[in-house]
């Protein structure tokens, strides 16, 4: 749905096209009113319009310096003209650059709507043009190392992806789809002097890191890189020419022809660990885990280390550490942005690992019991819960030690305590936006003849007029300008039930600058004038 704003110095034009026309069935969602130049940029400041309609002739901005402004500062939003008969030509030649139509006065209801759907229809056509293929193919060569890079990080974490699927990714961001079928990983870490580098210093020298290695090792393989979580450089390495794979220490002088460049170039010192030869992309996280491992438990902290990661070299059997318990995103993530689908996949892969595996152990239960319980405990606290409010009597059970002794008791405490946890929060969320309505509508009530708007509700409320707006609407499925709207005349029904006040000092109580359209607004409700309507009051 978009936004309109109409723009007149005639308050009574500007609120009569407001209220009396159907702006809805042509898509449009909210409208905002503006009596002046100036006061319509302060709309176009706060809110995102979509379809500006304004007249020609105001005093101070007229409608062309404002549409001008308009074309500057807010090149999506389009702009309709209003104009006299004697500016027809006038218009209709501002018209040919600036605006996407014009209509004369007094317009149509048909003939604004036919319009403004016209005009709807073109931006989304502009919208669908950014978001084509040609557009996006150059905003993918403008982000391609990242996008790499991205790629490459969800390899290593053991994202799995259909070959053909995998291959369509790599084809998109021109890492080819044929060559990668063998691989070497190679692990780079930046030790010594580098960590006394700036951030901005040190993403400079990863660069050129990076950059030599593709100098020294491009000329026989391909290569594809990304930082990890641990600031390691981590290489993938596919040969070029099959008779490539026939030296393998090849490798190993090299990157040792790399430790030396950097040593002298950039004057700081790496640590260099290669990998043997692997099957892509199955074997790439293996490979992988098996690197940082070695990096923990070989190299250590020592600078300037180079060691090969030999080809049967692998964790002990005896004990798996549970993957994809930490895998990211992580679970306290999931939970944080509400991805209750995402969370009960996490869960099921879990079990699932678990329920296949002969050596798990107690001590692996107690893992995914910890995960998951402070999991739990930062998320409640976060929102300003207790723990032991949300989960009930499995809090109760939480605090007794380790009540859940086999895999089958722990999954389904797991399921349970998922659902309390998505249950209270969704309650939380109600519970506020119900709250928040009723705060709205009462500020409406108790001003309903005095200065009602979007921003004045906002401004009560002390939240964005956006927001007021979009959560209003999806409470209670109308735009609160209706439930304004419909405030007003019901108090106008009371007024002109229980005073004598003639018809334009209650439009005027009412916030109707011009008589004519709070008349309007009354008849477009209730189908007839406040005059017929008092008149046919009992005596």
């Amino acid at each position: 749905m978009a936004q309109l704003l109409i723009v007149d110095d005639e308050a009574h034009v500007v609120d009569r096209l407001a209220t009396t026309v159907d702006w809805e069935s042509v898509g449009i969602d909210q409208v905002y009113k503006a009596y002046s130049g100036q006061e319509a940029l302060e709309q176009l400041h706060q809110f995102s319009i979509d379809i500006v309609i304004t007249d020609i002739r105001m005093p101070g901005m007229s409608g062309l310096q404002l549409i001008s402004e308009i074309k500057r500062q807010w090149p999506k939003t389009k702009s309709i003209l209003l104009s006299g008969y004697s500016e027809f030509n006038y218009a209709k030649q501002a018209m040919q650059f600036q605006t996407e139509d014009y209509l004369l006065k007094p317009v149509k209801t048909a003939d604004l709507l036919a319009t403004v759907e016209r005009v709807l229809l073109k931006l989304k056509q502009e919208w669908e043009e950014v978001i084509s293929a040609q557009r996006m193919t150059y905003t993918l060569k403008e982000h391609l190392p990242l996008l790499r890079a991205s790629l490459l990080q969800e390899l290593l974490q053991g994202k799995l992806w259909s070959r053909q699927t995998l291959r369509e990714k790599m084809s998109r961001l021109e890492l080819g789809d044929r060559d990668w079928e063998r691989f070497s990983l190679m692990a780079i870490r930046l030790d010594d002097r580098f960590g006394e580098f700036a951030e901005e210093d040190m993403s400079w020298k990863e660069y050129a890191v990076a950059n030599m290695a593709e100098e020294l090792f491009g000329g026989r393989y391909s290569l594809w890189h990304a930082k990890d979580a641990h600031d390691y450089l981590i290489f993938l390495l596919t040969p070029k020419d099959e008779a490539e794979r026939d030296d393998p220490g090849w490798l190993e002088r090299t990157a040792s022809v790399l430790q030396s460049a950097v040593g002298v170039y950039l004057k700081g010192k790496i640590s260099v660990l290669v990998s043997g030869a692997g099957a892509f992309p199955e074997d790439v996280p293996g490979f992988y885990n098996r690197s940082i491992t070695a990096f923990r438990n070989r190299i250590g902290q020592e600078p300037e280390q180079f060691m090969r990661l030999e080809e049967k070299e692998s964790e002990p059997a005896a004990i798996r550490s549970l993957d994809c318990l930490y895998e990211p995103p992580a679970l306290i993530h999931l939970l944080e942005a509400a991805r209750w689908e995402a969370v009960e996949e996490r869960y099921k892969r879990i079990f699932a690992g678990v329920e296949g595996s002969v050596s798990v152990s107690e001590e692996h239960l107690l893992e995914i019991y910890f995960t998951m319980a402070s999991a739990y405990a930062y998320i409640a606290h976060k929102n300003g819960r207790l723990l032991n409010e949300t989960l009930g009597t499995d809090y109760n059970r939480m605090t007794t030690g380790m009540p859940l002794r086999t895999v089958q008791h722990l999954r389904e405490w797991a399921f349970r305590t998922l659902k309390a946890l998505q249950e209270d929060m969704a309650k939380e969320t109600k519970d506020n936006r119900h709250s928040l309505i009723e705060r709205i509508r009462s500020f409406i009530d108790d001003n309903v003849t005095g200065d009602i708007s979007l921003q004045s509700v906002a401004d009560y409320v002390k939240l964005h007029p956006v927001y007021v707006s979009k959560v209003y609407k999806l409470e209670t499925g109308e735009n609160l300008s209706d439930y304004i709207q419909r405030a007003k005349m019901e108090e106008a029904q009371s007024m002109l039930r229980r005073s004598d006040e003639k018809v334009y000092v209650i439009a005027a109580r009412l916030g109707y600058q011009r008589p004519h359209s709070f008349i309007s607004a009354f008849k477009k409700t209730f189908g007839m004038t406040p005059q017929e309507y008092r008149d046919g009051q009992p005596q």
